[in-house]
């Protein structure tokens, strides 16, 4: 009985930490999201919402202010959709062949090699596209400004090809293999059942890793900050210098500005407007995931 009865105690001791460390992660999102949306609110009493919706300037650090938070979007998403243009055909190329075509002991050797990019700091990814990949691409696009999207695009989609790959390859592994021996048996090649079977069955998966790839992308600040410039502009062109979100936070909160001005306020603000556009890519990869498991279970 008096065994029991410590076991018992034991086990209600390991509940309560495993609670409250499950607690204290709840309450940190939540004292996160308050102290942005309570800065975000003070902000907008001050600047107009619309004005920060649709302006295409941002110069809160210049006497002439606008607040347009277009200009570091657009930085973002360009910088994020040349990043995905690299690791999204590589990073499922990958995942087809080590699940599909590699033996296991390849797969055992590349898999974990491949993942190994995903350790390499970020700040080491920025120097590598600051003063490798830009002087290359220079020699090869004469007049691309010294610092551009197209380089740090370029360096982030090799650094989301681990997440991707690793990921889309689990996906891809776990479905049975009598779907496969299925298909096999009424005449389809191995190509067309990697892509038509295998594929489409794991495609929650394979989608929950591109979002996440994505959120990856949106979210990177120190090769955006080492390598693209800190010239916010409303622009496509990848050859010119821009602002990220990311970026100028960072600017922000190392600089001189100081704490309480509307200028210092502005971080919070496009802060929100960040966690705002993960949490949609969230809950996309969410709900893709489920849909997609529906249809398959």
């Amino acid at each position: 009985m008096k065994n029991k009865s410590a076991q018992k105690i034991k086990e209600r001791i390991i509940e309560s930490i495993l609670f409250l460390c499950a607690l204290l992660s709840i309450l940190t999102t939540v004292g996160i999201v308050l102290v942005l949306l309570f800065e975000t609110i003070d902000f907008f009493g001050e600047v107009s919402l619309w004005s920060f919706l649709t302006d295409t300037e941002w110069t809160p650090l210049f006497a002439n202010k606008h607040f347009g938070i277009m200009p570091l979007f657009a930085g973002t998403l360009l910088t994020t959709v040349i990043a995905m243009a690299v690791a999204l055909p590589i990073g499922l190329i990958s995942a087809i062949y080590l699940s599909e075509y590699a033996s296991p002991r390849v797969r055992n050797i590349i898999k974990p090699v491949l993942e190994v990019l995903a350790g390499v700091p970020t700040v080491v990814y920025g120097f590598f596209a600051l003063v490798f990949v830009t002087p290359l691409l220079q020699n090869l696009i004469p007049g691309m400004s010294g610092f551009n999207a197209l380089s740090p695009g370029i360096v982030m989609g090799i650094m989301i090809i681990p997440i991707i790959s690793s990921l889309s390859e689990d996906a891809l592994h776990a479905v049975p293999m009598s779907l496969r021996e299925g298909s096999l048996a009424i005449g389809a090649t191995r190509l067309q059942t990697s892509l038509r079977v295998v594929f489409p069955a794991a495609f929650s998966g394979i989608s929950a890793s591109v979002i996440l790839g994505i959120s990856r992308a949106v979210g990177e600040t120190m090769i955006v900050a080492i390598a693209a410039g800190q010239q916010p502009r409303l622009t496509a062109n990848p050859l010119v210098p821009i602002e990220t979100v990311t970026t100028y936070i960072v600017q922000v909160s190392l600089g001189d500005t100081p704490w309480g001005t509307i200028e210092y306020k502005t971080i919070f603000a496009v802060g929100m407007s960040l966690f705002i556009a993960t949490f949609l890519l969230n809950t996309a990869s969410f709900y893709l995931r489920k849909r997609f498991r529906q249809e398959y279970d």
